[in-house]
């Protein structure tokens, strides 16, 4: 069993709109970005493995909330750069 430290993962600049940033599993984070609380035009990306919202036209922040959550919750991938 390896006794060498966990590597130290630098977090990445924030975008504008950013509205949540969550962390992953693995280090990396799932961004949560657009207009606002009422506006349909909000997202969500994974900076480790890639994976983003499924609706992005549909996506008022009430609903891609729970879903940015669960997916930084269970993804491993970790920062790359």
């Amino acid at each position: 069993m390896s006794t060498a430290p966990l590597a130290a993962f630098t977090e990445p600049d924030r975008p504008k709109n950013l509205l949540i940033r969550f962390i992953t599993v693995g280090g990396s984070y799932v961004d949560v970005t657009g207009p606002g609380e009422h506006s349909k035009e909000n997202r969500w990306d994974c900076r480790g493995c890639g994976d983003s919202s499924d609706r992005p036209e549909e996506d008022y922040l009430f609903r891609i909330r729970p879903d940015a959550n669960n997916h930084a919750a269970a993804c491993r991938a970790i920062p790359l750069g």
